[in-house]
């Protein structure tokens, strides 16, 4: 399993070749994504009028492991809603939490309302 789970906002930078981009390249090749987070990603390119069949072309190129968010995963981030109530994290922050708790990994976001979050896991920011 990877020992790195990419937030959505760490693999749109990585898209977009954002500031951080370069931090996201060198993990991309060991880096799961929660399919939570993978479908925000895919919602970020379509409002962005990219043709379907580029966003899933695109997204196809990536040596990344998309985990599908399970039971054991939404229970967690669920009960992660608790601790992270003060920074406001939505469900998929959440859900990216959760996956890089349950791989003992490291959280990649760009996400700057994740620096206040403490969760017993490994958070890096890409920026």
């Amino acid at each position: 399993m990877a020992r790195t789970v990419l937030d959505a906002s760490a693999l749109l930078a990585f898209i977009n070749r954002e500031p951080g981009a370069e931090r996201v390249t060198a993990v991309l090749g060991e880096a799961a994504i929660s399919t939570v987070n993978f479908s925000e990603v895919v919602a970020k390119l379509a409002l962005r009028n990219r043709s379907p069949q580029r966003i899933l072309d695109e997204l196809t190129e990536f040596e990344l492991e998309v985990v599908d968010f399970n039971r054991a995963l939404a229970e967690d981030a669920g009960l992660l809603a608790t601790a992270t109530r003060g920074q406001g994290l939505s469900l998929g922050d959440r859900a990216c939490l959760a996956l890089a708790r349950r791989e003992n990994a490291v959280a990649l976001t760009a996400d700057n309302a994740w620096r206040q979050v403490q969760v017993g896991i490994e958070i890096q920011f890409i920026r």
